[in-house]
């Protein structure tokens, strides 16, 4: 990365305020260039940025932080221009223009950030995921794992590892010895320890999850009340509601955010006898599919009726004429707002569920495959009674855990991850 990239990092103008970055070895000399001369480090100060010319393009805070303590470990500096759409134009033109430098790529800051060593791949990782959260829980499990919490669980994995490595070794090299131990001495219960330790991990709510949200079916017959239960919980008139049976025929499906919990809300198709039209038996089908695919079903038919582990909802309870049921979990009325405050929290209850605890992190697909090859290679050393064996299998574990931060990777994820961010991250 010999090369010194430029590009928007603020919000798309126009804005109050428009932030360009620039970084790599000639960052200095093009804020000279633009600014007259390089400023105190790290210090803000208002200058007059001119182009090849001499033409005036803006008056604005820059700020200039020599490498390699920076944001990406390579010289950085930053204008801090107004934000119209000309003055952005004017100077990322100025920029260009000088022939050192070039436009950056999605996600280049971050990642030369990664290649220099100020970040790992876990928090790249978490940062990508803070750029993308919608909801509160998002941007704390996001914030944590951008921030080195799995990091610095995964430098005590390591750690240990190395130790019970160490062990072998010497039984390896040294176990006649009397100052050793016996030869076959592992330390088995640390490794049992490890072991159980990464299972529980492996076990704890997964980072799509608690991206996804809780995927929550309405269900039951045909004028139940599903679709405005629906309405009310998504909080929009999404679907139609009407007296006549069988008006919803297709799934509709909404994200909503409760009390910072993610939620895929389902309206589905009333579920009655057969003997309905094609279309509505089409609509049918595909309810009950939606049926198996559901982390919950809330149930407003008959009670008993619904799937097994379904919440029994009494909804229209407003009306003289609904559906009573003896031992209702919520009883709801979805045009006077009855039930709903209990409802809505009960369901960001069910959703904490899905939360790592406090000092864990959710962990995406790529981080739990290979924590699983991490805990497949201690489970292997453990069953060995070869010391040669032990010591591969904690080689493995190990190499495993070096991936899970980046110190070995390929070209291709690192392009999948990094991909993810905007131009100017």
């Amino acid at each position: 990365m010999t090369d010194t990239i430029f590009a928007l990092s603020s919000g798309a103008p126009p804005a109050a305020l428009a932030v360009i970055r620039i970084s790599g070895p000639d960052a200095g000399s093009a804020l000279s260039r633009l600014s007259g001369s390089l400023p105190q480090p790290r210090r803000a100060s208002l200058r007059r940025l001119q182009g090849a010319e001499g033409a005036l393009l803006d008056e604005a805070l820059v700020l200039w932080f020599p490498g390699p303590s920076t944001a990406t470990g390579e010289d950085l500096a930053e204008l801090h221009c107004h934000g119209g759409r000309a003055v952005v134009a004017a100077v990322e033109a100025a920029l260009a223009a000088i022939p050192e430098l070039r436009r950056a790529t999605a996600g280049e800051f971050t990642r030369r950030a990664f290649a220099n060593g100020r970040i790992d791949l876990a928090e790249a990782e978490g940062l990508a995921d803070l750029l993308s959260a919608e909801t509160e829980w998002q941007r704390a499990n996001a914030l944590a794992l951008s921030q080195g919490q799995l990091s610095r669980q995964i430098d005590d994995w390591r750690r240990r590892i190395l130790m019970l490595a160490a062990g072998v070794e010497a039984l390896l090299d040294f176990g006649d010895e009397d100052d050793v131990g016996e030869a076959g001495d592992v330390d088995r219960a640390g490794l049992a320890a490890l072991i159980a330790e990464l299972d529980d991990w492996l076990a704890s709510p997964h980072a799509e999850a608690l991206r996804e949200g809780l995927r929550v079916v309405i269900a039951g017959p045909p004028n139940s009340g599903k679709s405005t239960l629906f309405n009310a919980l998504v909080g929009e008139d999404a679907a139609i509601t009407s007296d006549l049976a069988g008006t919803t025929r297709d799934v509709l499906q909404r994200p909503v955010a409760i009390l910072g919990a993610a939620f895929q809300f389902l309206d589905t198709a009333g579920l009655r006898a057969p003997g309905a039209d094609r279309i509505e038996a089409l609509g049918m089908e595909r309810a009950r599919q939606e049926l198996l695919r559901a982390d919950l079903v809330l149930w407003l038919g008959p009670e008993g009726e619904g799937p097994e582990g379904a919440w029994e909802v009494e909804a229209q309870c407003d009306r003289s004429d609904h559906a009573k049921k003896s031992s209702p979990r919520h009883r709801v009325s979805a045009i006077t707002g009855d039930g709903l405050s209990s409802l809505r929290e009960d369901l960001v209850a069910a959703a904490r569920t899905r939360v790592p605890r406090p000092g864990r992190v959710a962990l995406n697909a790529r981080q739990r495959t290979i924590l699983a090859d991490v805990a497949d290679a201690l489970k292997d050393a453990r069953a060995e009674s070869d010391l040669l064996l032990v010591a591969d299998g904690l080689r493995a574990a190990r190499a495993a855990l070096d991936a899970l931060v980046g110190r070995t990777t390929t070209e291709d994820m690192l392009d999948a991850l990094f991909g993810r961010f905007c131009i100017g991250k």
